[in-house]
């Protein structure tokens, strides 16, 4: 792995780790996942920027610690790790079908939302499974209140950033693609 690809990566880790601490919880303690919300489109836009199993794995097991590290979800630690590990090679899998279009900000945008739910639901349902949730709250409940405001966010914050990085990329002839 080159070093310029493992600092961006570290760096696109380290934005979500710190908007995930700063941001308010909505829902009984729990909040739209920062790392996720960011992370999962630094974690997302690194691997389209730099698609390889290497890249995603590493990816995966750091977006996995930070979220744990800095979560506020009752025992969510686990939860945070199974979810970004699953989610980005469910991502993974599905930026490779799509390949070919993901640098179109609408297919890139899809692939986030989608990205978004899948990790919502491995979360949520993982942490059922473990420790329970939050407050007897229902999966749905939290679903509703927190994954899918993350999911439009995520959406809307895709449209804004995606393109400013890929011209930052291409500017500084890092990237080709």
């Amino acid at each position: 792995m080159k070093t310029r690809v493992l600092v961006t990566l570290s760096l696109f880790a380290a934005i979500g780790a710190v908007l995930h601490m700063v941001m308010p919880p909505f829902y009984n303690g729990m909040k739209p996942d920062m790392m996720l919300i960011m992370m999962l489109i630094m974690m997302f836009i690194g691997i389209m920027l730099f698609p390889s199993l290497k890249n995603v794995t590493l990816l995966s097991i750091v977006t996995g610690i930070l979220s744990a590290l800095t979560t506020n979800f009752p025992g969510g630690q686990i939860p945070n790790i199974i979810d970004k590990l699953i989610t980005a090679f469910i991502f993974y899998g599905l930026f490779l079908l799509v390949k070919k279009y993901a640098q179109n900000i609408v297919v890139a945008t899809v692939l986030v939302v989608i990205g978004t739910i899948v990790s919502g639901t491995i979360f949520l349902t993982s942490a059922l499974i473990i420790v329970g949730l939050p407050g007897g709250a229902a999966f749905t409940a939290l679903f509703l209140s927190v994954v899918l405001p993350a999911t439009l966010f995520n959406g809307a914050a895709t449209i804004i950033v995606l393109p400013i990085v890929q011209a930052i990329f291409k500017r500084s002839n890092f990237i080709t693609a």
